[in-house]
């Protein structure tokens, strides 16, 4: 595991091009393998998980050419075979269950090992999947710490999911791309990395319905096109450079072509006193005197930052705002209404001095503006809640060493490169 280096204390200041959305680009890369034709894909980041799905795609015998120096990667799956007594699908990454609907289309048969996961965010079943590849006339069955996945041929349906998941919306449009018929899938997860999937499978030639509303139709083709395809700004590490600036007491401003993602997000910011102006296809964030919680206009209240499927607050950012939470003056409740685990980590704040009471395993209230101290902590195997940590350690004076900090790796190239442009003194070192 890597660890950061953190010597806070500075106000960050400067400009950010941010990367594309880890969870746009792993559903869009496992998606490529339904199409025999060329495909380039613009501005590809250097992670983790991209590394490992490449290394699949080269096992399986498809052309991979990726540049990460300009982040260009052209892929040709004309050759592509697939042996499910040979090829594993990776267990430690989340996205590998999104690789079987295309496997299915071109060879009838995928592998998946029995413990996919990702981040440790609490229990994430694959149940709402399985019922997924049966509905479309799919076999699924354990093996021998596997699951094999069977279907001579895809049949359209109508299915009502009984939570947004957003997976689980990308696996039904990967089935009805290839089923015979138009599907309808009713409460499908909208968040804006779903919409970018959505706008990759029209440019394969899938005629989709709803982009961007809970109930999407896809109509299934017989043959996938090529084409090219340029990856938006992710709004994860857009709103985190933001509040990075604001939290050190300085101001980076981040490149940001989709403002219109961002109307809750800033209504967000605005309850820690700060404010976020987009213009000209850039964002900044400004804060005047110090963070501080404002106050609900009803009283006897917290103030509160609820997260849960878009178009809510994002579940992923909710870290981040912890974080403000805890500098900011006054206190604030801060509520994942998705993940039963995604909260335990408050006893690392605990170790920078940081007021944080744990309300149950969804809510987290902060008692923020007391004096903070140096520490060092560690992460959970959590991307946000690893930047989290940073940013408190870079709000205060002093060395502090955030251990197991390589999820972020995960989700954010270049991320301590970045921001060292704009100011701070961190540096990755290698651990236990």
């Amino acid at each position: 595991m890597s660890n950061l280096i953190v010597h806070g204390g500075r106000p960050l200041r400067g400009e950010i091009t941010p990367s594309a959305n880890k969870n746009a680009v792993l559903p869009i890369l496992c998606a490529t393998l339904l199409s025999d034709q060329p495909l380039r894909l613009l501005g590809v980041p250097e992670i983790t998980d991209v590394r490992k799905i490449l290394e699949i795609f080269a096992t399986l015998g498809s052309d991979v050419k990726m540049d990460y120096a300009t982040g260009t990667l052209d892929l040709h799956h004309k050759d592509t075979q697939f042996d499910p007594q040979r090829h594993h699908l990776p267990e430690e990454m989340r996205s590998s269950i999104m690789l079987v609907p295309p496997l299915l289309a071109r060879f009838g048969v995928a592998r998946l090992e029995d413990d996919v996961k990702g981040c440790t965010l609490g229990v994430r079943e694959i149940d709402p999947h399985v019922e997924v590849f049966g509905h479309f006339g799919s076999s699924v069955e354990r093996g021998d710490g596997s699951l094999l996945v069977r279907a001579e041929s895809l049949k359209a349906v109508d299915h009502w999911l009984d939570y947004a998941s957003v997976t689980t919306t990308e696996n039904f449009v990967l089935l009805a791309a290839s089923a015979q018929g138009t599907s309808t899938l009713t409460n499908a997860a909208c968040e804006p990395h779903v919409q970018e999937f959505c706008r990759f499978m029209r440019m394969l030639g899938v005629p989709i319905e709803g982009c961007g509303t809970s109930r999407l139709r896809v109509q299934g083709v017989t043959s996938f096109k090529g084409g090219e395809f340029r990856f938006d700004e992710d709004f994860h590490e857009i709103t985190t450079f933001l509040a990075l600036g604001a939290i050190t007491n300085g101001e980076i401003v981040v490149k940001n072509s989709a403002p219109e993602q961002f109307p809750l997000i800033d209504r967000s910011f605005a309850k820690f006193g700060i404010v976020v102006e987009h213009k000209d296809g850039w964002s900044r964030a400004t804060q005047d005197g110090g963070l501080r919680v404002k106050p609900p206009f009803t009283p006897n209240i917290l103030t509160k930052v609820e997260a849960a499927p878009w178009p809510y607050f994002p579940v992923d950012l909710l870290p981040i705002f912890v974080a403000l939470g805890v500098k900011a003056q006054g206190s604030a409740m801060f509520w994942n209404k998705v993940y039963d685990g995604a909260m335990g980590w408050s006893s690392e704040l605990s170790k920078f001095g940081a007021h944080v009471v744990l309300a149950d395993p969804h809510r987290l209230i902060t008692f923020g503006g007391i004096p903070l101290r140096p520490a060092q902590v560690e992460s959970p195997y959590i991307i946000r809640v690893a930047i989290a940590l940073l940013m408190v350690a870079a709000s205060i004076d002093g060395k502090s060493i955030i251990k197991s900090a390589t999820p972020i790796r995960r989700a954010h190239p270049r991320f301590v490169e970045n921001l060292r442009t704009v100011g701070a003194d961190v540096e990755w070192v290698e651990g236990d």
